[in-house]
């Protein structure tokens, strides 16, 4: 069968690995996916400007344009809306003359308020999105989904901690502490003591298409509903390495102890995580060990 289902964004982490994962999905975006996705490429020149998919016959949209490195975005005034508002809402101004069957796009868990939530963390939790200019970003996400709700059926995913095979640099903990074991230099991390919801790409990617079948819209968590502690994914990634990870124990910021409740997604797709924390870092460790010669991880840091 066709695929009815398109994705913009799949020149980026998340995209990339659906794709992989679903290659009947159809990529649409200014940039191609990686070299290692074969799955059908649309090119979009410019966002705001989506005639070309006047023709083209799909029902269902995951939206994963946008930018996760909060270090840049908060360091930058406009980059956050730039990146992660804006594009959403030139797409879906186009998207609600489109009959559609569901439009997915994404938030963070970031936005759940650290003073205030009781782990596990369901989706009625209070809220902080004035923290910083990257959670404000994502909580503006959440709110031109809730202009367009009334024409487009939209799911808005708060998503946990992600991780997993990538060829980008990335800031996120596991993949960051992969590509630095990866290479010829020290391995170091700030602090070992939180505990975070830590959730394999491949599990990620199952859980999005199966919300795409469901007849919800509104926000919903997508976890594993497991926390581990950095310690954890620390003994882990030296196990299989053989590498030694400093510990440099600076101040933790952030959620110090994190857990989604996923109630709600189990409820709506039947959904449970496949992979362990020890088989998602094993895979992806191995995968990124494959690209390491050619992606150089930690020379684009250094020209940072």
């Amino acid at each position: 069968m066709k695929s009815k289902t398109i994705l913009f964004g799949g020149s980026g982490f998340i995209g990339a690995n659906i794709l992989e994962r679903y290659p009947d999905i159809i990529s649409v975006g200014r940039s191609p996916p990686p070299s290692h996705v074969k799955n059908k490429h649309i090119t979009i020149e410019d966002i705001e400007d989506l005639r070309t998919l006047d023709n083209l016959d799909f029902d269902k949209v995951i939206f994963l344009i946008g930018n996760s490195d909060h270090h840049k975005i908060n360091k930058r005034a406009m980059m956050g809306i730039d990146h992660n508002v804006t594009p959403l809402k030139k797409a879906l101004f186009y998207m609600q003359n489109r009959e559609l069957k569901k439009f997915v796009c994404f938030s963070t868990i970031l936005v759940y308020d650290a003073k205030k939530y009781v782990v596990p963390v369901d989706e009625s939790q209070p809220t902080n999105p004035y923290v910083n200019d990257y959670i404000f970003s994502k909580f503006l996400t959440e709110e031109v989904a809730k202009l367009h709700s009334q024409k487009v059926p939209i799911i808005t995913v708060r998503l946990t901690n992600i991780y997993g095979p990538t060829k980008l640099v990335r800031p996120d903990i596991v993949t960051n502490l992969i590509q630095q074991v990866l290479s010829p230099n020290e391995t170091s991390v700030q602090n070992i003591t939180p505990v975070r919801d830590f959730l394999f790409t491949y599990d990620a990617a199952d859980a999005i298409i199966k919300l795409l079948d469901t007849n919800y819209t509104g926000v919903v968590n997508v976890a594993t509903g497991v926390g581990n502690s950095i310690e954890t994914v620390v003994k882990i990634i030296e196990n299989i390495s053989g590498r030694k990870i400093k510990v440099l124990n600076e101040p933790a910021t952030g959620h110090i102890k994190y857990v989604s409740d996923i109630t709600r997604l189990t409820k709506l797709t039947g959904w449970k995580p496949k992979y362990s924390i020890e088989e998602g870092i094993k895979i992806t460790y191995e995968r990124m060990r494959e690209w390491a010669d050619e992606c150089r991880w930690w020379e684009a840091k250094e020209s940072e």
